[in-house]
């Protein structure tokens, strides 16, 4: 696809496949715009959906590990309970089983991370993506498809309303 483009679309995201627990989706009151062509989207979602016109529909999977990956044991951590304490206290309201925490990895960059256990001294997090070793079904429509603008793409996101953004 040699020109960006804003296709705004209505979907239903499944787990794993067309009679999988819905994940997420968008309705025609409300669709979803995506800046295709700029390499921010998962490459089979842009392979799948990128070259569609206005009214077209679609349904397709995505295998997990092209969509967000396999579940990494390696990012099931025990972490000190110490680094959960805010203004000399235990952030006991922080630490509940499934509750995602946003958090900063060594180098200061945004990550969440999922509580899934607390012991005495340490609370397991899970930082894989939510959706990592989870097959991806789309099933949709194309609302409306139009080359992106410049700004569009040099910001890396879709510009709407008065503002731009």
């Amino acid at each position: 696809m040699s020109q960006a483009k804003v296709i705004s679309l209505t979907y239903e995201l499944r787990a794993g496949n067309a009679n999988g627990e819905v994940i997420e989706t968008a309705e025609k009151n409300s669709p979803a715009q995506f800046l295709f062509g700029t390499g921010n989207l998962i490459p089979d979602f842009e392979e799948n959906v990128g070259k569609l016109n206005q009214g077209d529909s679609f349904e397709f999977t995505i295998k997990s590990d092209n969509a967000y990956g396999p579940v990494n044991d390696q990012a099931v951590v025990d972490l000190p309970k110490s680094i959960f304490i805010v203004d000399g206290q235990l952030a006991t309201d922080m630490l509940v089983v499934g509750n995602v925490v946003p958090m900063r990895d060594q180098e200061g960059n945004p990550l969440n991370g999922k509580v899934i256990e607390i012991g005495e001294e340490t609370v397991k997090m899970d930082f894989n993506h939510p959706l990592a070793g989870v097959d991806l079904h789309f099933k949709g429509e194309v609302m409306d498809a139009r080359d992106a603008t410049q700004e569009e793409v040099s910001h890396g996101h879709v510009h709407t309303g008065k503002d731009g953004h």
